[in-house]
């Protein structure tokens, strides 16, 4: 069983889903033969496999490309993953330029691909200020418009296994539950942190649609990919905006080098600002399978948790 709880009192949540997930040497061509084995699927990242390995129980077995500390934006494809890839019924990944070094590879398999995220409407979608035009992939990060990417694999899953999917979107209800629960339980967390200190400052740019949704100003090192460049002037645009608004934390991400985050920590000492490193926070990757933060539920609660206690801070 997998067992989720609240933020604020650390009650389990009201469900769990019983997980299975066995794997199989060989691969069926069809879900619907009578003694199949389970559907095979592979996720790029973990935001997508751990919800479809609760939603997809005993009938499916779940691989997630990219694990703990993984970078999605300069992810590259081993020959090992295109073996993994060409064996799966079902592949998903994020889309929205999240795996720009895997669209290859989707292209030249003959197995079926589905960019999930690019199901949520494009006027719920966040653009770069700073580059007209890019999108901001980083959507899971807002619960409800998550529910609607991964609504859009589990109708591919019910349609290659119609035989399960009232049961797939039974567990689909359940999970969803659980993520509307987090959103509220987060948002309401999150109002606790004095007004004036309400600003988050991290690494690189994935904590937007987390922003709207929680009403917290985001400020970042770099972009939406880890692929642009930090330079001074980002490190000083950054120090003068803790200093501005007397931001009392800032945070490090898992799967991003602490090296600048460490910087404006430093350049703002020099100034004779006293500002704290936070925590870490996870953005592009979850933690390790088997423990809470390798969970979307629980890394998101990790997330809110570390803000508020850090933000709060007098």
């Amino acid at each position: 069983m997998k067992k989720y709880y609240s933020i604020t009192g650390g009650a389990l949540l009201s469900s769990t889903i019983l997980l299975a997930g066995c794997g199989s040497e060989s691969n069926p061509t069809s879900a619907t033969e009578e003694g199949e084995d389970s559907i095979q699927i592979v996720a790029t990242i973990a935001q997508i496999a751990d919800p479809l390995e609760i939603i997809g129980g005993e009938h499916v077995s779940v691989k997630a490309l990219m694990g703990p500390g993984v970078d999605p934006h300069l992810y590259e494809a081993t020959q090992s993953d295109i073996g993994t890839l060409q064996e799966a019924d079902l592949i998903f990944y994020s889309g929205l330029h999240l795996e720009a070094n895997m669209m290859d590879v989707f292209s030249n398999t003959s197995v079926p691909s589905t960019a999930i995220a690019e199901a949520i409407p494009e006027e719920d979608l966040l653009e770069d200020e700073e580059d007209e035009g890019a999108i901001d992939p980083h959507v899971w990060f807002d619960p409800e418009l998550w529910t609607t990417a991964l609504d859009a694999a589990v109708e591919e899953l019910k349609a290659y296994a119609p035989e399960h999917a009232d049961e797939f979107e039974e567990n689909k209800q359940t999970y969803f539950a659980e993520l509307e629960a987090l959103h509220q339980e987060s948002k309401e967390t999150l109002a606790t942190i004095p007004a004036e200190q309400r600003v988050l400052v991290t690494a690189h740019d994935a904590f937007q649609y987390f922003g709207r949704a929680n009403d917290l100003e985001v400020v970042a090192l770099q972009g939406l990919s880890t692929e642009s460049e930090i330079g001074l002037s980002d490190v000083q645009s950054t120090i003068d905006t803790i200093i501005e608004k007397e931001v009392p934390a800032v945070f490090i991400e898992t799967s991003i080098n602490d090296s600048s985050i460490r910087s404006v920590i430093d350049g703002a000492a020099q100034a004779g600002v006293d500002v704290e490193l936070g925590g870490e926070l996870y953005s592009d990757a979850m933690g390790e399978a088997g423990t809470e933060t390798g969970t979307y539920i629980g890394m998101y609660q990790h997330n809110v948790t570390t803000i508020v206690e850090a933000l709060s801070a007098e």
